[in-house]
Protein backbone atom coordinates (compact mmCIF):
# COMPACT_ATOMS: atom_id res chain seq x y z
CA UNK A 1 0.00 0.00 0.00
CA UNK A 2 1.61 3.09 -1.28
CA UNK A 3 2.07 6.49 1.02
CA UNK A 4 3.88 8.81 -1.30
CA UNK A 5 5.03 8.52 -4.57
CA UNK A 6 7.53 10.90 -6.30
CA UNK A 7 6.37 10.99 -9.80
CA UNK A 8 8.95 13.63 -10.61
CA UNK A 9 11.75 10.91 -10.47
CA UNK A 10 9.54 9.21 -13.25
CA UNK A 11 9.71 12.27 -15.36
CA UNK A 12 13.57 13.52 -14.76
CA UNK A 13 14.72 9.73 -15.00
CA UNK A 14 14.57 5.98 -16.68
CA UNK A 15 14.36 3.56 -14.08
CA UNK A 16 16.63 1.08 -14.97
CA UNK A 17 16.18 -1.60 -11.21
CA UNK A 18 14.08 -1.09 -8.37
CA UNK A 19 15.13 -1.90 -4.67
CA UNK A 20 13.01 -1.92 -1.64
CA UNK A 21 14.60 -1.29 1.18
CA UNK A 22 14.00 -0.41 5.23
CA UNK A 23 14.47 2.76 6.98
CA UNK A 24 15.69 3.71 10.27
CA UNK A 25 13.19 5.88 11.83
CA UNK A 26 11.97 7.69 14.96
CA UNK A 27 8.84 6.71 16.70
CA UNK A 28 7.55 10.14 16.17
CA UNK A 29 8.22 9.84 12.38
CA UNK A 30 6.71 6.88 12.19
CA UNK A 31 3.18 7.92 13.66
CA UNK A 32 3.97 11.50 11.42
CA UNK A 33 3.95 8.99 8.08
CA UNK A 34 0.97 6.97 9.33
CA UNK A 35 -0.93 10.84 9.74
CA UNK A 36 0.57 10.98 5.65
CA UNK A 37 3.27 14.03 6.60
CA UNK A 38 5.78 12.28 4.67
CA UNK A 39 7.31 14.36 1.63
CA UNK A 40 10.31 12.78 -1.03
CA UNK A 41 9.73 14.85 -3.95
CA UNK A 42 13.32 16.94 -2.67
CA UNK A 43 14.84 14.16 -1.64
CA UNK A 44 17.95 12.10 -3.01
CA UNK A 45 20.34 9.15 -2.01
CA UNK A 46 23.77 9.20 -1.35
CA UNK A 47 26.46 6.57 -0.36
CA UNK A 48 28.56 7.10 2.25
CA UNK A 49 31.14 4.38 3.75
CA UNK A 50 29.54 1.34 2.39
CA UNK A 51 26.58 2.83 3.82
CA UNK A 52 23.32 4.09 1.99
CA UNK A 53 21.45 7.09 3.37
CA UNK A 54 19.03 9.34 2.40
CA UNK A 55 18.98 13.05 2.28
CA UNK A 56 15.81 16.00 2.63
CA UNK A 57 12.95 13.89 3.06
CA UNK A 58 10.61 15.92 5.16
CA UNK A 59 8.55 14.32 7.75
CA UNK A 60 6.31 17.13 9.32
CA UNK A 61 6.05 16.55 12.77
CA UNK A 62 2.55 16.01 14.63
CA UNK A 63 1.51 18.48 17.28
CA UNK A 64 0.87 16.25 19.12
CA UNK A 65 4.94 14.65 19.69
CA UNK A 66 6.66 14.41 22.97
CA UNK A 67 7.65 18.04 24.51
CA UNK A 68 11.04 16.35 25.76
CA UNK A 69 12.40 15.25 21.93
CA UNK A 70 13.21 18.44 19.23
CA UNK A 71 11.98 16.49 16.50
CA UNK A 72 14.59 17.61 12.93
CA UNK A 73 12.05 17.14 10.15
CA UNK A 74 14.91 16.76 7.53
CA UNK A 75 17.55 14.82 9.45
CA UNK A 76 18.75 12.08 7.57
CA UNK A 77 18.35 8.30 7.89
CA UNK A 78 19.45 5.75 7.11
CA UNK A 79 18.13 3.02 4.49
CA UNK A 80 18.14 -0.71 5.61
CA UNK A 81 19.64 -3.23 2.40
CA UNK A 82 21.02 -6.83 2.25
CA UNK A 83 25.27 -6.13 1.99
CA UNK A 84 24.65 -7.73 -1.59
CA UNK A 85 22.30 -5.20 -2.80
CA UNK A 86 24.52 -2.65 -1.10
CA UNK A 87 27.51 -3.62 -3.04
CA UNK A 88 25.54 -4.41 -5.87
CA UNK A 89 24.35 -0.41 -6.06
CA UNK A 90 28.20 1.28 -5.04
CA UNK A 91 29.10 -0.13 -8.36
CA UNK A 92 27.06 1.01 -10.51
CA UNK A 93 26.90 3.98 -8.85
CA UNK A 94 30.28 4.16 -8.97
CA UNK A 95 31.68 3.00 -12.35
CA UNK A 96 28.00 3.02 -14.86
CA UNK A 97 27.24 6.60 -13.99
CA UNK A 98 23.72 5.66 -12.68
CA UNK A 99 21.80 7.45 -9.71
CA UNK A 100 20.05 6.73 -6.79
CA UNK A 101 16.19 8.02 -6.32
CA UNK A 102 13.66 7.53 -4.01
CA UNK A 103 10.47 6.36 -6.00
CA UNK A 104 7.68 5.66 -3.15
CA UNK A 105 7.22 5.15 0.26
CA UNK A 106 4.91 1.97 1.11
CA UNK A 107 3.64 0.08 4.42
CA UNK A 108 5.36 -3.86 3.78
CA UNK A 109 3.42 -6.61 6.50
CA UNK A 110 2.90 -2.95 8.83
CA UNK A 111 6.42 -1.38 8.60
CA UNK A 112 7.08 1.44 6.58
CA UNK A 113 9.48 1.32 3.88
CA UNK A 114 11.19 3.04 0.83
CA UNK A 115 11.49 2.13 -2.90
CA UNK A 116 14.83 3.07 -4.23
CA UNK A 117 15.40 3.49 -8.48
CA UNK A 118 18.50 3.04 -9.90
CA UNK A 119 18.19 5.85 -12.48
CA UNK A 120 19.43 7.52 -15.25
CA UNK A 121 19.22 11.00 -16.22
CA UNK A 122 16.96 11.77 -19.54
CA UNK A 123 17.90 14.51 -21.48
CA UNK A 124 15.41 17.37 -21.95
CA UNK A 125 14.64 16.00 -25.48
CA UNK A 126 13.41 12.38 -23.64
CA UNK A 127 11.03 14.35 -21.65
CA UNK A 128 9.69 16.05 -24.41
CA UNK A 129 8.76 12.48 -26.23
CA UNK A 130 7.47 11.35 -23.35
CA UNK A 131 5.54 13.93 -22.99
CA UNK A 132 3.88 13.55 -26.60
CA UNK A 133 3.32 9.53 -26.27
CA UNK A 134 1.52 10.65 -23.14
CA UNK A 135 -0.60 13.35 -25.02
CA UNK A 136 -0.82 10.81 -27.98
CA UNK A 137 -2.52 8.17 -26.36
CA UNK A 138 -4.96 10.50 -24.72
CA UNK A 139 -5.92 11.32 -27.73
CA UNK A 140 -6.12 8.42 -28.87
CA UNK A 141 -8.68 7.03 -26.34
CA UNK A 142 -10.70 10.53 -26.90
CA UNK A 143 -11.20 9.20 -30.43
CA UNK A 144 -12.15 5.73 -29.61
CA UNK A 145 -14.97 6.83 -27.19
CA UNK A 146 -16.22 9.25 -29.50
CA UNK A 147 -16.39 7.40 -32.38
CA UNK A 148 -18.25 4.26 -29.96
Amino acid sequence: MSIIDNRKAFHDYFIEDRYEAGLVLEGWEVKAIRAGRANIKESYVVIRSAEIFIVGMHITPLESASTHIHPDPTRTRKLLLHAEEIAKLIGKVERAGYALVPLDLHYTKGRVKISVGLAKGKKQFDKRETEKERDWEREKARLIRAKG
